[in-house]
Protein backbone atom coordinates (compact mmCIF):
# COMPACT_ATOMS: atom_id res chain seq x y z
CA UNK A 1 0.00 0.00 0.00
CA UNK A 2 1.38 3.34 -1.07
CA UNK A 3 1.09 6.72 0.68
CA UNK A 4 -0.32 8.31 -2.48
CA UNK A 5 -3.38 6.05 -2.24
CA UNK A 6 -4.35 7.40 1.18
CA UNK A 7 -3.10 10.96 1.46
CA UNK A 8 -5.41 13.93 1.35
CA UNK A 9 -4.86 15.82 -1.91
CA UNK A 10 -6.61 18.95 -0.64
CA UNK A 11 -3.76 20.75 1.15
CA UNK A 12 -4.02 24.25 2.58
CA UNK A 13 -0.76 26.09 1.92
CA UNK A 14 0.95 29.30 3.01
CA UNK A 15 4.23 31.05 2.36
CA UNK A 16 6.84 32.03 4.95
CA UNK A 17 5.88 35.69 4.80
CA UNK A 18 2.23 35.01 5.73
CA UNK A 19 1.31 36.59 9.06
CA UNK A 20 0.43 34.17 11.87
CA UNK A 21 -2.98 35.78 12.32
CA UNK A 22 -3.82 35.06 8.67
CA UNK A 23 -2.58 31.48 9.06
CA UNK A 24 -4.80 30.97 12.12
CA UNK A 25 -7.77 32.32 10.17
CA UNK A 26 -7.00 29.93 7.30
CA UNK A 27 -6.90 26.99 9.71
CA UNK A 28 -10.26 28.03 11.12
CA UNK A 29 -11.96 28.58 7.78
CA UNK A 30 -10.65 25.30 6.33
CA UNK A 31 -11.13 23.31 9.57
CA UNK A 32 -7.53 22.07 9.61
CA UNK A 33 -4.87 21.91 12.32
CA UNK A 34 -1.90 22.55 10.06
CA UNK A 35 -0.73 24.42 6.98
CA UNK A 36 2.06 23.33 4.68
CA UNK A 37 4.58 26.10 4.09
CA UNK A 38 5.72 26.21 0.48
CA UNK A 39 8.15 27.99 -1.78
CA UNK A 40 7.47 28.32 -5.47
CA UNK A 41 10.25 26.82 -7.59
CA UNK A 42 9.77 26.84 -11.35
CA UNK A 43 6.10 27.57 -10.66
CA UNK A 44 5.67 24.44 -8.52
CA UNK A 45 4.84 24.31 -4.78
CA UNK A 46 7.73 22.78 -2.85
CA UNK A 47 7.12 22.11 0.86
CA UNK A 48 9.72 23.75 3.12
CA UNK A 49 7.97 23.63 6.48
CA UNK A 50 4.76 23.09 8.36
CA UNK A 51 2.87 25.19 10.90
CA UNK A 52 0.38 23.66 13.29
CA UNK A 53 -2.23 25.13 15.57
CA UNK A 54 -0.06 23.93 18.45
CA UNK A 55 2.94 25.85 17.07
CA UNK A 56 0.86 29.01 17.11
CA UNK A 57 -0.35 28.45 20.65
CA UNK A 58 3.00 27.43 22.14
CA UNK A 59 5.30 29.80 20.24
CA UNK A 60 3.10 32.87 19.85
CA UNK A 61 -0.01 32.96 22.05
CA UNK A 62 1.62 31.53 25.19
CA UNK A 63 4.47 34.02 24.86
CA UNK A 64 1.98 36.88 24.45
CA UNK A 65 3.33 37.86 21.02
CA UNK A 66 0.99 39.87 18.81
CA UNK A 67 -0.35 37.56 16.11
CA UNK A 68 -0.11 40.20 13.42
CA UNK A 69 3.53 40.94 14.28
CA UNK A 70 4.89 37.47 13.50
CA UNK A 71 5.18 35.65 10.20
CA UNK A 72 5.01 31.93 9.54
CA UNK A 73 8.73 31.89 8.77
CA UNK A 74 9.38 32.92 12.39
CA UNK A 75 7.55 30.00 14.00
CA UNK A 76 7.17 27.17 11.49
CA UNK A 77 8.81 23.79 11.94
CA UNK A 78 11.94 23.77 9.80
CA UNK A 79 12.84 20.09 10.20
CA UNK A 80 10.26 18.92 7.71
CA UNK A 81 9.53 15.24 7.36
CA UNK A 82 8.00 14.32 4.02
CA UNK A 83 6.83 11.11 2.39
CA UNK A 84 6.88 10.20 -1.27
CA UNK A 85 3.69 9.21 -3.05
CA UNK A 86 5.20 5.79 -3.77
CA UNK A 87 6.49 5.22 -0.22
CA UNK A 88 5.07 2.27 1.68
CA UNK A 89 2.35 3.32 4.11
CA UNK A 90 3.74 1.16 6.92
CA UNK A 91 7.27 2.51 6.51
CA UNK A 92 5.83 6.02 6.57
CA UNK A 93 3.98 5.33 9.83
CA UNK A 94 7.24 4.10 11.36
CA UNK A 95 8.96 7.28 10.15
CA UNK A 96 6.19 9.40 11.66
CA UNK A 97 6.56 7.56 14.97
CA UNK A 98 10.35 7.93 14.95
CA UNK A 99 10.17 11.66 14.18
CA UNK A 100 7.21 12.28 16.51
CA UNK A 101 5.04 13.91 13.85
CA UNK A 102 1.33 13.50 13.22
CA UNK A 103 1.31 14.93 9.71
CA UNK A 104 3.64 14.63 6.73
CA UNK A 105 3.46 16.46 3.44
CA UNK A 106 3.47 14.04 0.51
CA UNK A 107 5.62 14.85 -2.50
CA UNK A 108 5.95 13.49 -6.00
CA UNK A 109 9.23 12.30 -7.51
CA UNK A 110 10.28 15.90 -8.24
CA UNK A 111 9.63 17.03 -4.65
CA UNK A 112 6.45 18.89 -5.59
CA UNK A 113 3.67 18.95 -3.00
CA UNK A 114 1.10 16.28 -3.86
CA UNK A 115 -0.87 15.90 -0.62
CA UNK A 116 -0.65 15.43 3.11
CA UNK A 117 -0.92 12.33 5.26
CA UNK A 118 -2.22 12.76 8.78
CA UNK A 119 -2.75 10.35 11.63
CA UNK A 120 -6.48 11.01 11.19
CA UNK A 121 -6.28 9.58 7.66
CA UNK A 122 -4.53 6.50 8.99
CA UNK A 123 -7.13 6.02 11.72
CA UNK A 124 -9.83 6.04 9.05
CA UNK A 125 -7.92 3.39 7.11
CA UNK A 126 -7.50 1.29 10.26
CA UNK A 127 -11.20 1.64 11.08
CA UNK A 128 -12.11 0.37 7.62
CA UNK A 129 -9.68 -2.55 7.92
CA UNK A 130 -10.98 -3.59 11.36
CA UNK A 131 -14.55 -3.35 10.03
CA UNK A 132 -13.66 -5.64 7.13
CA UNK A 133 -12.00 -8.18 9.46
CA UNK A 134 -15.01 -8.10 11.78
CA UNK A 135 -17.29 -8.62 8.77
CA UNK A 136 -15.34 -11.73 7.76
CA UNK A 137 -15.73 -13.22 11.23
CA UNK A 138 -19.45 -12.43 11.40
CA UNK A 139 -20.12 -13.87 7.94
CA UNK A 140 -18.22 -17.03 8.77
CA UNK A 141 -20.20 -17.47 11.98
CA UNK A 142 -23.49 -16.90 10.15
CA UNK A 143 -22.52 -19.39 7.44
CA UNK A 144 -21.60 -22.02 10.04
CA UNK A 145 -24.88 -21.53 11.89
CA UNK A 146 -26.88 -21.92 8.66
CA UNK A 147 -25.09 -25.17 7.84
CA UNK A 148 -25.74 -26.81 11.21
CA UNK A 149 -28.90 -28.79 11.94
Amino acid sequence: MRVGEFCNRDVVIVRKDTQVLEAAQLMRSHHVGDLVVIEERAGKPIPVGIITDRDIVVEVVAKNVALDAVSIGDVMSFELTTAGEDDDIFDTVKLMRTRGVRRVPVVDKQGVLAGILAIDDLLGLLEEFVGDVTGVIMREQAREQKGRP
